[in-house]
């Protein structure tokens, strides 16, 4: 059951990452808007590219559970410095400090799930341990 679980929770973490990249691209340049709003205007475009790239590469692999540490890995690199610049709910006026400390505290909940992910690996069921398993012998031929 430990590895359905495994696998289950890879699928449910991954779908967060690939489904922010896709809406990342959608409105790439309201994207880009956002970013100004938070005073990140440094190599705009370079930046909100290598986020796509982190969020799609570390998503897949979480998904096909291929090198998930790494994959979870990348998505730490992007989720944390994101959660703590747009979710700083202690900068926030007093109106909406209270649902942006809930986001905040939804990302770290995430960033504990990513930082589980590199402690356990992918479990029983990944693509690399399917392809070990599937692997046929020259001498069952």
């Amino acid at each position: 059951m430990k590895n359905i679980y495994d696998l289950l929770g890879r699928i449910f973490v991954a779908l967060i990452f690939i489904f922010e990249a896709g809406d990342s691209i959608a409105y790439f340049r309201q994207t880009k808007q956002t970013m100004t709003e938070y005073g990140i205007t440094w190599n705009q475009d370079i930046l909100l590219i290598g986020a796509i790239t982190f969020l799609i590469t570390g998503g897949i692999l979480l998904l096909i559970g291929y090198r998930v540490r790494l994959g979870a890995f990348l998505l730490l690199l992007y989720w944390l410095p994101v959660t703590f610049i747009v979710h700083s709910f202690w900068n926030d006026p007093q109106e909406v400090q209270r649902l942006q400390s809930i986001y905040f505290m939804k990302n770290l909940g995430i960033a504990g799930a990513l930082l589980l992910i590199i402690a356990n690996g992918s479990g029983k069921f990944g693509i690399k341990r399917l392809m070990v398993v599937s692997r046929i012998r020259p001498d069952e031929t």
